[in-house]
């Protein structure tokens, strides 16, 4: 790390380091090209090549990962309804499996690599079908070394385009932005554990911010013109506190799976990692206006809170004006009537009992004195959210091997050493199940998750007894620390699936479980 605390001098993380491409010079690398976007029809095969490319990142050429010469991957773009067959090839450095977020695939087509697929080993090829039932925007990522793979690069969006021409209002341009933040000090990366993640504790939270793989972007716009913003946050950790600086107004249209039941005006729209939104803007005057990143950091260390601002991107809007004004449709804030009418069934069981609680907490292991002795600085005061690593070097040496996050079931007279994993929850296809969330303020370094669950779609219903006003599909939900979160699950897709906390960090360490949807008949 750049700057050695000195309770922490001559330590490292409990794990082998590990950088990419070992042993190859990162001069004679494939340059990576920024990702492009693939239209596929139904029934369309598409080859993607997990390779290591070289790429040039504020100035310092560090090897990274990507598909087919592109670093994230090619988007792909697809109509709803559609069935494609992808055919993965790996040639990085270890063997790993794609998975298909948020698309309610076949579940042995979901990647989880010893439940659903084995892991896919340097140079073979493994295939998938994937069918896409719900219009949105999805991701495609690594199941395993997510940690090292999904850092360096190794994912790309999903497009799927509804099959209702006026799904969404009519816009004059759309912009597919993926989100992320990478790890560096003046030598390139800083290395990753291999038989383990580092960063266990809060994720491996970056000093770079990247958007579509690259130190921000740059969008030419005309005066008037209306842009549709499909966001995904890819990386490890981070979630974005997003607003468009300048007073332009951005309004919220839908989530991870589908609209909400109607559009609203936001200031600032917060992505968890594995979240994805959909925003419309309209630039009305002429001049840059940056996409940023405004959070409230801390560092425990120092004990102090500092206001950061942090630009991700430009949006150059010209002289010229718009080709075609839809300024009278941006104004209007859509209700979209059918998907109020297809959560009458859902609301109608938000007062129903829980059928299964999870308690989101954390055990330790033999971790170096001088971190213990921080974490319990740590537990002084915490946010709901971190939106930063308040304290790196604790995080850095904390290793998979030495904490276990856990996603168990409510047990107040247990030893916490004694707790595991939830355990044997079964669902009939078709059921509609009602879980709880809980993230406990009381385990040793409380922090915020967001948790995804594979193959199924959900309703945020409550939290914190607080009844949801705008219903959306989800897959993916942050829970804050001390908040309670109610779901309502469609169990509509059979088989053994995964739920897990999305920073693949925390999967390494533990933060999931496994439940199975027997099929109907």
């Amino acid at each position: 790390m750049a700057m050695m605390m000195a309770p922490f001098m001559g330590l490292l993380p409990a794990v082998s380091p590990f950088l990419p491409g070992p042993g190859m010079d990162v001069d004679m690398l494939p340059e990576a090209s920024v990702g492009g976007t693939l239209p596929l029809a139904d029934g369309d095969t598409v080859r993607l090549e997990g390779q290591v490319l070289r790429r040039e990142i504020n100035g310092r050429a560090v090897a990274v990962y990507g598909f087919n010469g592109q670093s994230p991957g090619p988007t792909l773009r697809v109509p709803q309804g559609a069935t494609i067959v992808v055919e993965f090839t790996n040639h990085i450095d270890f063997a790993t499996t794609l998975r298909w977020h948020g698309v309610r695939v076949e579940n042995r087509f979901d990647g989880v690599p010893g439940q659903t697929q084995s892991p896919v080993q340097v140079g073979a090829t493994y295939t998938a079908e994937v069918h896409f039932p719900d219009a949105g925007i999805f991701w495609y990522h690594p199941h395993q070394r997510a940690h090292i793979a999904q850092d360096l690069g190794m994912y790309g969006n999903i497009i799927v385009e509804p099959r209702d021409p006026d799904y969404y209002s009519p816009v004059n341009s759309e912009e597919t932005l993926i989100l992320d933040d990478v790890l560096l000090d003046e030598g390139g990366w800083i290395p990753f554990g291999f038989e383990a993640p580092s960063h266990a504790l809060m994720g491996r939270f970056g000093n770079v911010f990247l958007t579509n793989g690259e130190p921000g972007f740059r969008k030419e716009v005309k005066k008037g013109d209306v842009v549709r913003l499909f966001i995904t946050d890819a990386s490890n950790s981070r979630p974005f506190n997003l607003r468009i600086e300048g007073g332009v107004r951005m309004k919220l249209v839908a989530g991870d799976l589908g609209k909400f039941e109607r559009e609203e005006w936001v200031p600032t729209v917060i992505i968890a990692p594995g979240q994805r939104y959909v925003v419309e803007a309209r630039f009305e005057e002429e001049g840059d206006f940056a996409l940023t990143n405004r959070i409230t950091a801390i560092d425990h260390w120092m004990g102090e809170f500092r206001y950061e601002v942090d630009t991700l991107g430009v949006f150059s809007v010209s002289s010229d004006d718009t080709d075609e004004d839809y300024g009278a449709e941006f104004e209007t804030l859509r209700t979209n009537a059918e998907v109020t009418a297809e959560f009458e069934a859902v609301r109608a069981q938000a007062d129903r009992s829980v059928d299964e609680e999870l308690v989101l907490s954390l055990q330790i292991g033999e971790l170096p004195i001088p971190v213990i002795q921080m974490m319990e600085i740590d537990t002084l005061y915490y946010p709901p959210v971190e939106f930063n690593d308040p304290m790196p070097m604790m995080n850095w040496l904390s290793t998979g091997m030495d904490v276990q996050w856990l996603l168990h079931e409510p047990d107040p007279d247990a030893n916490p050493r004694d707790l595991g994993p939830a355990r044997g929850w079964r669902f009939n296809q078709g059921d509609l199940v009602k879980i709880r969330l809980f993230n406990t303020a009381e385990s040793w370094h409380p922090m915020s998750h967001p948790l995804h669950l594979h193959g199924q779609r959900f309703v945020v219903i409550e939290q914190d007894g607080v009844r949801s006003q705008n219903l959306v599909w989800r897959d993916t939900v942050l829970v804050p620390v001390g908040s309670t979160v109610d779901l309502l699950v469609e169990m509509s897709n059979p088989g053994t699936w995964m739920l897990n906390c999305q920073i693949p960090e925390h999967v390494g360490s533990g933060m999931a479980m496994t439940f199975t949807v027997r099929p109907s008949g």
